[in-house]
């Protein structure tokens, strides 16, 4: 019955993994982006020293890794499986085994949620193994001592389950669905001990297999229902941007016409880049100028797309004032590393060496930022190096020349003085044509065709 037992659950940690990195990646990396997990005693010591601060850490820790869908899927299986396992073993009855897999099945549901927090996973986990272990201590004094001061250490580890800021991005948000896995997990045992006399242990597979059975048809049916994939997708237009993967945009642009605002303005820039823009543009959706540079909203999540084509356009300081304030308007007050990156390198093609230093000697204390931190400290001050870099020597040329008092709405007058002080920036054309199509400005558009043909 064993071997049948640890068999089922290798199969739920397969699923939960096959789900998350083939189903939700993009929800992981959604994630990663909106934290900053460095290897440095003071930000170790910050979190640790608060009530919960050891499942904030090691939530935060897990979050890292993932930037790579398939291993924080992996982090994920595991972790739901242990508490599933943790939960058997309080139960020890054959008969209710399908029981034990309800906290599991609830912290799933939970982390469908993107808001959700690794740590909320690790306060769970962390209860069920303190009480695991306490129940494995010989009944008497020792194991009231025992719990005595086990409870503080717990405290400490996992916080108050009521006010637990670091289970929820948003503070001041109660996460139902946590504190139902939570209370499961320590009242199912509860009610197997109860009924301990009418749930002997059977040696027979045909009830344990049956409850198993149910619990995973029925949770698993409410887990699928109730996946978010529309912001699936529209993480997945984002994420793409971040790493710049333009052929892929196109292709998945080509495969389902994105009709939200952040897949059209990847989409958009996408076809930008590869400098098809304005001859393709109404072979997919559009609307407006709002799916070109949409004006840029205070939230942490939409300006991104936003502030990726300022900066391809060359447009360096707007796309760092929009990528800071991204960053700022985080909902538990974490830092980005997706964001310090981007800051790094606007900082660094305005000449801000020592603000970009700050970025980049913070992401050197970092697990997946720290090799492109390395490399790119040398450049700091090297005006050759800039000059001649692919990326930052060509955004550098893209610069405004003259200062200006800027607002969120983008207007044509801004695109136009962008090409026609570098006339080597051919996105600066695309995105000033685009514009006047889309508002169907054809005055300006005509205009716009004899400067080109007097330059």
């Amino acid at each position: 019955m064993n071997s049948v037992k640890y068999l089922i659950s290798s199969l739920f940690c397969v699923a939960v993994v096959l789900f998350f990195a083939q189903a939700y990646p993009h929800h992981l990396h959604y994630q990663e982006q909106f934290q900053l997990f460095l290897f440095d005693s003071n930000y170790v010591w910050d979190i640790v020293k608060q009530p919960g601060g050891v499942a904030d850490l090691l939530g935060r820790f897990c979050t890292q890794f993932f930037l790579y869908a398939w291993v924080g899927a992996i982090i994920i299986g595991i972790l739901l499986t242990v508490v599933q396992l943790l939960t058997l073993q309080l139960i020890g009855s054959s008969k209710l085994y399908g029981l034990s897999f309800l906290p599991s099945f609830f912290l799933w549901l939970f982390l469908l949620d993107e808001h959700a927090l690794m740590g909320g996973v690790w306060a769970v986990l962390l209860t069920l193994l303190a009480v695991w272990g306490l129940s494995k201590l010989p009944k008497g004094w020792g194991r009231y001592i025992a719990v005595i001061v086990v409870l503080p250490i717990l405290y400490w580890m996992v916080g108050s389950y009521w006010s637990g800021s670091h289970y929820y991005r948003y503070p001041k948000v109660f996460p139902t669905l946590l504190y139902v896995a939570w209370l499961l997990a320590l009242a199912i045992p509860l009610l197997v001990f109860v009924c301990r006399k009418w749930l002997k242990d059977s040696k027979g597979l045909v009830i344990p297999l049956c409850s198993f059975a149910l619990v995973a048809v029925v949770m698993g049916a409410v887990v699928w229902k109730n996946g978010n994939y529309k912001a699936e997708k529209v993480m997945q237009y984002d994420f793409m941007a971040s790493h710049q993967l333009w052929n892929r945009i196109i292709e998945t642009a080509n495969a389902e016409k994105p009709n939200n605002q952040i897949g059209v303005t990847v989409q958009n820039l996408a076809l930008a880049m590869r400098g098809q823009l304005t001859q393709h543009m109404f072979d997919y959706h559009q609307n407006g100028i709002a799916g070109l540079l949409p004006d840029v909203q205070s939230d942490a999540t939409s300006p991104m797309p936003t502030a990726e084509a300022f900066y391809q356009l060359g447009m360096i300081y707007v796309a760092q004032r929009t990528v800071f304030e991204a960053q700022e308007a985080i909902l538990d007050f974490q830092k980005s590393g997706r964001c310090y990156k981007r800051l790094a390198q606007t900082n660094l093609i305005i000449g801000s060496y020592e603000v970009a230093r700050k970025y980049l000697m913070a992401l050197q204390k970092t697990l997946f930022y720290r090799d492109w931190a390395n490399e790119t400290l040398p450049l700091l001050g090297d005006e050759e190096a800039i000059a001649k870099h692919p990326e930052y020597g060509r955004l550098r040329k893209s610069l405004y020349k003259e200062s200006f008092l800027f607002s969120d709405h983008v207007t044509p007058e801004m695109l136009e003085d962008l090409y026609f002080s570098n006339k080597d920036n051919m996105l600066a054309l695309e995105y000033l044509k685009a514009y006047y199509m889309l508002t169907n400005n054809r005055k300006g558009y005509a205009k716009l065709l004899v400067k080109l043909k007097q330059q």
